[in-house]
């Protein structure tokens, strides 16, 4: 108490013309029309600046909470889209669906970790078996092809992305209806090749390329990408074709799993067939 009375004491001609300022701006403001005016417009503006600001900031941590919402959202969308053939079929024969009808589920997971610069590139997903999670299941994202899942641990999982030399996927030229493999050679992470289309299918740059049906891995018309160039190598039959891929890779956040529900017992089917 002594130390702040001498404090007083030693500084008060300052704190004294503090006082006397204030004041005289209260004065000014109270009793003058124009300058009144003028504060309160300049202060309105100053706390909406503050509010935006405050809420921007606020908006920003809550982008992770809605895009998982969205991802969610959008999975079970895709869930009930893939499945409305089988209850279209369900319906022309009036009988109850049953969910063992459906043709598969779309699970909604995390990236949390990911590489393109590497020649065998993988993603690492924060959903494992307890999440139904299983070995050769499709990945897609809200652009497209993204890979498809090698390893599964109770919570994560890991998997091949389209960038990766050791795995590629059945596409097709959209327009014809031609199919053949996607690979990728190591280079651009951007790009892929697209095998086995022979030189008789018309083709032009910015033709859709989607998955075709001769997949377990993902449903038919999944986009893959568009052809980024074209060319007939001499001495060959087919094109040697460039696709951009419409996933970019460098940005992967949030991702979907396809639950193929019906791929066992395909697979278990085929097994039967004899070796040629």
């Amino acid at each position: 108490m002594r130390s702040l009375l001498r404090y007083l004491l030693k500084n008060y001609a300052f704190l004294l013309f503090i006082v006397l300022e204030v004041i005289s701006f209260l004065l000014v403001v109270n009793y003058n029309g124009y300058q009144k005016a003028k504060y309160l417009n300049s202060s309105s503006r100053i706390i909406g600046s503050v509010y935006k600001t405050c809420n921007s900031v606020i908006s920003y941590v809550g982008l992770a909470r809605v895009n998982r919402q969205l991802s969610e959202e959008n999975a079970a969308l895709r869930t009930q889209l893939a499945n409305l053939p089988e209850i279209a079929d369900s319906i022309k024969i009036q009988s109850v669906v049953l969910p063992e009808d459906s043709v598969c589920r779309f699970i909604s997971a995390r990236v949390i970790n990911n590489s393109v610069n590497k020649l065998y590139n993988y993603f690492t997903l924060n959903k494992g078996k307890r999440d139904g999670i299983r070995r050769d299941q499709g990945v897609i994202n809200g652009d497209g092809v993204v890979g498809v899942i090698t390893k599964v641990s109770e919570r994560f999982s890991l998997g091949f992305s389209v960038l990766n030399k050791r795995w590629g996927v059945s596409a097709r030229h959209l327009k014809s209806g031609t199919f053949g493999p996607i690979s990728w050679d190591g280079g651009d992470y951007r790009h892929v090749t697209l095998n086995g289309i022979p030189f008789h299918v018309d083709l032009a740059v910015g033709d859709t390329i989607v998955t075709s049906s001769y997949s377990s891995v993902f449903p038919e018309n999944i986009l893959v990408g568009t052809i980024a160039a074209f060319d007939k190598p001499v001495g060959e039959n087919y094109y040697h074709i460039v696709v951009l891929l419409a996933v970019d890779f460098k940005s992967l956040s949030y991702v979907q799993v396809i639950d193929n529900l019906k791929r066992e017992e395909i697979l278990l089917l085929e097994k039967e067939l004899p070796d040629d």
